[in-house]
């Protein structure tokens, strides 16, 4: 019989996933596979929690779904309320969450309520939305346009806005080839300098993640980043965006990875951890001056999906923060991080491995063809999937990416393991990345 799903590759054979065990996934054929990965930094209790589908279940015998330009559910404000007190102070008394199906809806949701937000108040030329080179906010077209990741953006550039990228936070290739301090966070400046050019009255908001997820392997940014690009930001009336899709939910051991340097945007998106992949689910959390400026103006954003507040997802995230609340799972996550960081200490004499960084549960290797000059190697050597092959060999899943350095070159794995991650599961996916980067030419 000839398969009817349409794949994310033609060229790539995919095992067949029948069941989730803790840290592990099963296949049809039995092999026990270890989700290095928590599946695209999405899963943090672990796989296969009963009592989440139990409460899931539960919900859609009570109400599958309801639409919401028609009615609320006490489920979604709960759960607007659990989400919105893990958020950083400004947020706690009034902010609102408009609640998505998922990272790239999130979003969308916020360049529409940004837009949204500087009309109310007088100013409809803030139409730019920036970001930074090299970064990802989803694959929707709006997000795509926001995104600065060359190679995801090339194939569909004339479908896409080009609202201005500038310097991404990349301390181990500098784009100014300086090094912290002396640099005096020169890629943060890098916003000035390009708001005061393109003017910062057409600027609505910047969106970044506060430690770069997928794109940049988990680069952290150095202290005083963050404050340097909200005080610009604020200085300019830009709305700041943290997308915390990847970063949030604990996932690099705070509830939000804005909280490690005491900033406040906003807006907060989030998703992936938020229901932990039990459902699809993601959520913009808005602080209160923003859902002001639409309450007391037109009072209604022009904006809304079919299935945001979906009353079996909200269940999923319920259920999610409940077991994260009773195994004070996000403080397991330092740790944890700590753990795995120091055992990947050992991959430091290969000499194919450039650099490993992160912050908790959200890690990255990246590879080079010589450590001295940190030259890559060249994108047709596909170093990144060749490591994700010879893990999976090992029984070990990681998120491979290739294009880091300029969008074509530059080698790196992500790890972003389950929260509940404990001592055997670090040593096998070390002992999985030595067998691997064993392998590579050097």
């Amino acid at each position: 019989m000839t398969q009817a799903l349409f794949p994310r590759s033609f060229r790539k054979p995919y095992p067949t996933a029948a069941r989730g065990e803790g840290c592990y996934i099963v296949t049809s054929d039995g092999r026990r596979i270890l989700d290095a990965a928590g599946s695209a930094a999405v899963v943090s209790i672990g796989h296969g929690r009963a009592e989440v589908a139990d409460a899931m279940a539960a919900q859609a015998r009570a109400l599958a779904f309801t639409h919401t330009t028609q009615f609320q559910t006490e489920i979604a404000e709960r759960l607007a309320q659990r989400l919105r007190s893990l958020a950083p102070p400004p947020f706690r008394g009034s902010g609102r969450v408009f609640f998505t199906s998922g990272g790239s809806e999130a979003t969308e949701t916020a360049l529409k309520l940004a837009r949204a937000y500087h009309l109310e108040r007088g100013q409809p030329q803030r139409v730019r939305m920036l970001s930074r080179r090299q970064s990802y906010h989803g694959s929707t077209l709006g997000a795509m346009s926001v995104s600065g990741n060359v190679a995801r953006r090339a194939p569909y550039l004339p479908l896409l806005q080009e609202w201005g990228h500038i310097a991404p936070c990349y301390c181990y290739r500098c784009p100014f080839e300086k090094t912290f301090p002396d640099c005096r966070i020169a890629c943060a400046d890098d916003l000035e300098t390009f708001v005061a050019q393109s003017g910062p009255e057409t600027v609505a908001a910047f969106l970044l993640e506060p430690v770069s997820g997928a794109t940049l392997g988990a680069a952290d940014p150095p202290d005083g980043y963050l404050h340097r690009i909200a005080e610009i930001c604020r200085r300019h009336g830009i709305l700041l965006i943290a997308d915390e899709v990847m970063t949030g939910m604990g996932r690099t051991g705070r509830p939000f990875a804005v909280d490690h340097w005491g900033v406040s945007p906003d807006m907060i998106l989030t998703g992936k951890g938020v229901a932990s992949g039990y459902a699809p689910l993601g959520a913009v959390i808005a602080a209160p001056h923003v859902a002001e400026a639409i309450a007391a103006g037109s009072g209604a954003l022009p904006h809304g999906f079919t299935y945001q507040a979906h009353p079996v997802a909200m269940a999923a995230g319920h259920a999610v923060l409940d077991i994260v609340e009773r195994e004070n799972l996000f403080d397991r996550v330092t740790p944890a991080g700590d753990s795995l960081r120091r055992a990947l200490r050992v991959l430091e004499s290969s000499p194919v491995v450039g650099d490993i960084r992160g912050r908790g549960l959200l890690l990255g290797v990246e590879f080079v063809r010589d450590r001295k000059s940190r030259a890559p190697f060249p994108p047709s050597a596909g170093i990144a999937e060749r490591v994700r092959q010879i893990a999976f060999d090992h029984n070990v899943a990681v998120y491979p990416i290739q294009g880091c350095v300029d969008g074509a070159a530059g080698d790196h794995v992500l790890l972003a393991p389950p929260f509940i991650l404990g001592d055997a599961e670090i040593a096998q996916i070390v002992a999985a990345l030595q067998a691997a980067v064993s392998q590579l030419p050097a």
